[in-house]
C-alpha cells in the first residue's frame, strides 16, 4: 500500500506529463471502445430486424437501398410496383409468405407502413395496449413513436407526405386513428407507424371511386412500395431472385447478401478507427517510457534514499511500474466513461434522424479487454525503466554527475 501511495504521489510531481500521457492513453482506449460498442449494437440490429426475411422484391434501382428502405427503413424505396405483379409473386410455389409494404408517408419523422397482420406476426409483435387496426386509417404505433408523440389509443393525427424528415405536404384531410401501441421490441417496429394498405391507397386516391364499372381497372393499377417474402425451402433462393429479375419489371434483393456487403463497407470504417486508437495508444507508450527514464535520472536521490533505508531493488522497480499501472488504470477509467459517452452522443443523432439504434448504455463483455490491453501497454512502457532502476547501485546513485 505505501507503493502504491507513493507512486501516485509521484505521478503527479509531474502534472502536465501525467496529464498528456492520460489523455493519450484514454483517447486510444475510447475510440476502441465506441468501435466495440456501436459495431456489436449494429449488428445485432441487423440481425434482428432481417427477422428470417429471404427475398425483398421492389422496383429496378440498387439492391442495398431496397434493403435499407424494406427492412431496415433508413433510406427512401427506389420506387413502387404494380400490386398485380405482387400478387401473381404471392402464388409462386417458392413463397411462403409474401408481406406488402406500401411507403411514402410519415408522422414527425417516423414513417407510416401499409401493411398487414403478416408483419405484426413476422416480428412477433405484440400490443401494449390497444387493438390491432382493423378498418382503413387506423394505426398501431411503435413505443418510440409513442414516447416521443405522446400519442396514445384513441388519438388522431395527420400524416405528411415524404419519409426522409416529413416536411412534405399534409394529409390532413385523411386523419389516422390510433388504435393500440406495441410493446418495445427492440427492433425496427419501435420506430414505425404500422396500418394497412387501403390506409395508404385511401390517402394517395384523392379521385372518387368510379361507379361506372371501372373499379377493377383501377385496382389494376394500384401499386405497392416492395413486398418482404420467405421462402418455403432453402432451394429456392438459387432460382427465385433470377426469376424476378429476369422475367418481370422489378428486382429481387437477397438482404443477407447486401447486409454483408454493408458491413464490410462499415468494417473499413472501423477498421480505420481502431488503427488510429492503435496509434494512440503506442503514441502514449512512448510518452510514458519517456517519462519514466527521465523520472530515473531526476530522482536518482530520492532512489537513493529508499536504498539506503532499506528498499530491495524489486521494491525501486516497482515504485516505476505502479506508476505507470496508476496511468492504466486511470485511463482505462476515463476511457470506458468516454467511449460510452461517444456512444450515447451518436446514438442520441441516429434516433433524431430515425436511424438504427444506438446507445451508451449497454456494457458488454468483451469491454473487460479495454484496461487489460491498457495495463500491457503500460507495463511495456515501464519495463525497460524498471530494470534500469533495479539494476543501479546505491553507490553508482549517490556519485554525483
Amino acid at each position: 500500500m505505501k507503493t502504491l501511495a507513493l507512486s501516485f504521489r509521484y505521478l503527479w510531481s509531474r502534472p502536465l506529463a501525467a496529464l498528456l500521457n492520460l489523455l493519450l492513453l484514454t483517447l486510444g482506449l475510447a475510440s476502441m471502445t465506441f468501435v466495440l460498442l456501436a459495431s456489436e449494437q449494429v449488428d445485432r440490429a441487423f440481425e434482428r430486424d432481417l427477422a428470417g426475411i429471404d427475398v425483398v422484391v421492389g422496383a429496378k434501382g440498387s439492391p442495398m437501398q431496397l434493403i435499407l428502405a424494406g427492412v431496415f427503413h433508413i433510406d427512401v424505396p427506389p420506387g413502387n410496383i404494380p400490386l398485380a405483379e405482387v400478387e401473381r409473386l404471392a402464388r409462386h410455389p417458392h413463397v411462403a409468405k409474401l408481406i406488402p409494404l406500401s411507403l411514402g408517408d410519415s408522422f414527425r419523422g417516423f414513417r407510416i407502413v401499409g401493411t398487414n397482420a403478416d408483419y405484426l406476426a413476422h416480428y412477433r409483435l405484440t400490443l401494449d395496449h390497444g387493438r390491432a387496426w382493423q378498418a382503413p386509417l387506423e394505426a398501431v404505433i411503435g413505443a418510440h413513436v409513442a414516447q416521443d408523440t405522446g400519442l396514445r389509443a384513441g388519438n388522431s393525427f395527420a400524416g405528411s407526405h415524404g419519409i426522409a424528415g416529413g416536411g412534405g405536404a399534409g394529409h390532413g384531410e385523411h386523419p389516422y386513428q390510433v388504435t393500440g401501441v406495441l410493446e418495445p421490441c427492440g427492433c425496427v417496429a419501435d420506430r414505425l407507424v404500422l396500418t394497412s394498405t387501403e390506409s395508404v391507397w385511401e390517402v394517395h386516391e384523392h379521385t372518387p371511386q368510379p361507379s361506372d364499372g371501372k373499379a377493377h381497372a383501377q385496382d389494376e393499377k394500384r401499386e405497392v412500395t416492395m413486398a418482404l417474402i420467405k421462402y418455403k425451402t432453402p432451394l429456392a433462393a438459387v432460382s427465385f431472385p433470377r426469376f424476378v429479375n429476369a422475367s418481370t419489371a422489378m428486382q429481387a434483393a437477397a438482404p443477407a447478401v447486401e447486409v454483408s456487403r454493408l458491413l464490410r463497407m462499415v468494417g473499413v470504417g472501423s477498421d480505420v478507427l481502431r488503427g488510429f486508437g492503435a496509434v494512440l495508444l503506442l503514441t502514449a507508450a512512448l510518452g510514458v517510457f519517456i517519462a519514466l527514464w527521465n523520472a530515473v535520472r531526476e530522482r536518482r536521490a530520492d532512489l537513493a534514499m529508499l536504498r539506503m533505508l532499506g528498499a530491495r531493488p524489486a521494491k525501486v522497480a516497482a515504485l516505476l511500474l505502479c506508476e505507470a499501472w496508476w496511468l492504466a488504470l486511470l485511463a482505462s477509467a476515463l476511457g470506458l466513461a468516454a467511449g460510452h459517452a461517444l456512444a450515447g452522443l451518436v446514438g442520441a443523432m441516429l434516433e433524431a434522424q430515425r436511424s438504427l439504434p444506438v446507445t451508451g448504455r449497454l456494457w458488454l463483455a468483451e469491454e473487460l479487454w479495454i484496461p487489460a490491453a491498457a495495463l500491457i501497454v503500460a507495463t511495456l512502457a515501464a519495463l525497460i525503466p524498471a530494470v534500469s532502476a533495479y539494476r543501479v547501485d546505491v553507490a553508482e546513485l549517490l556519485n554525483p554527475r
